[in-house]
């Protein structure tokens, strides 16, 4: 059993589950960049790869803090050229049916990362292996599973839950959270859960 799965961690699969292998899997990007990319799966392993201990916290009510392994963002975007009026990106999970949108800013964060495996361990289907972002600083919603695509743009867009009502920015806003690793509710001051 994973430590994801260990500790709990909800599979939620807005916008569907995909049904595509690893070896079928590609990563495309696209929109205001200089040239596009697609890159499979053993391109992204083959990229300079990093740690980082980072707790991602979900809008519903939970929280699981965790060594990630993975390209941190600014890695990866080092090999790729967003044109100048670029300020966002959409991410886009396998078979299209969820997107979200971050901003470049907000992406230009320490912690941000395309996630590969979790404590050691490739990441699970159900948690959005073989590929998924993480970004900390932010609502899980955020952090795209299955992650296909990223586009480069010049607008803040909707997304899966943002045109359900949840906030376009992801904020992480003060209340509690269920600390999964411990299995206490702990009150959370708003921003990136780095107090425990």
């Amino acid at each position: 059993m994973s430590f994801m799965s260990r500790h709990r961690m909800p599979a939620f699969s807005a916008g569907g589950r995909p049904t595509i292998g690893p070896e079928q899997w590609r990563l495309a990007v696209d929109g205001m960049v200089a040239q596009k990319r697609e890159f499979g799966l053993e391109e992204v392993k083959a990229m300079p790869q990093s740690e980082v201990d980072a707790r991602l916290t979900s809008v519903s009510g939970f929280s699981l803090r965790a060594r990630w392994q993975g390209v941190l963002w600014r890695d990866f975007l080092a090999g790729l050229e967003p044109e100048p009026g670029a300020s966002h990106a959409t991410f886009t999970s396998q078979g299209g049916g969820y997107t979200t949108t971050v901003s470049l800013k907000d992406l230009d964060h320490p912690r941000v990362m395309l996630v590969l495996g979790v404590e050691d361990e490739p990441l699970e289907t159900d948690f959005g292996g073989p590929l998924r972002m993480l970004v900390p600083h932010l609502w899980g919603y955020k952090s795209a599973k299955w992650l296909a695509g990223v586009t480069f743009g010049d607008k803040m867009l909707g997304g899966f839950w943002e045109d359900r009502g949840y906030t376009r920015e992801g904020i992480i806003e003060p209340g509690v959270t269920l600390d999964l690793n411990s299995g206490q509710r702990r009150a959370i001051r708003g921003g990136e859960v780095t107090e425990f």
